[in-house]
C-alpha cells in the first residue's frame, strides 16, 4: 500500500490511504500566511483550538471532525488520540494538545500537533509504534530544534517530517527548519509538497524529509 502525505503548510497535512480515504490535520485560516487549498476530506483532526490549527470550515466535503483523545476507526483508518500539552508546564501557558497516531494501511503516521514537551513513559506507550513522525521544530510556541531532537529519540520513527517552522510565507517569530537539520546533522529537502510512502520505505535508516509548500 502507498500512503500519500502532502504538506499544506504549518501543521496541516493531507494524508491519503491507498483506497482514497483523506485526512486533513490541523487546518489553518489564511492569516497564518499560507494559502489553504480547496480540498475535500473524510476526516479532519484538530490537535487544539488555536486559529492556526482548527479552521475546519476551510475543509470541503462532510468530514468527521476529531478533536478529542480516544480511539476511532473511520473507514479502514484507525486513529488514536493521546492527551498532551502545548507547553512544558502542563498546559498552564497554552493549554492542552492532542497527539494523533493514524494507522493508515499498516503505516503509523503520528501528528503531534503543537507539542510543547517531552512525553512521559506512559504517554509514549499510549501513542505506540510510530513509522512517520510529523513534528513541530520551530520553538517559541512548540518544541524547538533541541526539544524536537529529543522527541525524535523518544518516538524513534523511521521517517521524520518537520512542520510548524518559519518559511517566507509565515511571519511568526519561530525558527526556520535549518536549525533543526543542523542539530540533527542530516536531512533532505524535497522539491515537492507530497511524498508517497510504502512499507518498503520504512527501512532501517532514519530519514528527515523536509517537504516544500506550494507558493
Amino acid at each position: 500500500p502507498v500512503v500519500k502525505i502532502r504538506w499544506l503548510g504549518h501543521a496541516c497535512f493531507l494524508l491519503e490511504s491507498q483506497d482514497g480515504t483523506k485526512i486533513v490535520t490541523d487546518p489553518f485560516d489564511g492569516s497564518v500566511g499560507y494559502k489553504m487549498p480547496m480540498l475535500e476530506a473524510d476526516i479532519v483532526s484538530v490537535s487544539h483550538d488555536h486559529y492556526d490549527h482548527n479552521y475546519v470550515e476551510g475543509v470541503q466535503g462532510d468530514p468527521q471532525i476529531i478533536r478529542s483523545a480516544g480511539e476511532y476507526t473511520i473507514g479502514n483508518v484507525k486513529i488514536k488520540g493521546v492527551p498532551a500539552y502545548h507547553d512544558e508546564v502542563k498546559g498552564a501557558k497554552r493549554g492542552t494538545n492532542i497527539i494523533f497516531n493514524f494507522d493508515i494501511d499498516g503505516i503509523k503516521v503520528c501528528h503531534v500537533g503543537d507539542l510543547g514537551h517531552l512525553l512521559s513513559k506512559s504517554q509514549l506507550e499510549e501513542v505506540g509504534h510510530v513509522d512517520v513522525l510529523l513534528i513541530p521544530v520551530g520553538g517559541i510556541f512548540t518544541l524547538d530544534a533541541e526539544g524536537a531532537a529529543a522527541a525524535v529519540e523518544q518516538f524513534s520513527p523511521k521517517i521524520i517530517i518537520p512542520m510548524h517552522f518559519r518559511t517566507p510565507a509565515v511571519s511568526m517569530p519561530i525558527d526556520p527548519v535549518d536549525v533543526f537539520l543542523e542539530k540533527m546533522g542530516y536531512g533532505e529537502q524535497l522539491d515537492s509538497d507530497t511524498i508517497e510512502i510504502t512499507a518498503e520505505d520504512i527501512g532501517n535508516e532514519r530519514r528527515i524529509i523536509v517537504l516544500d509548500y506550494e507558493h
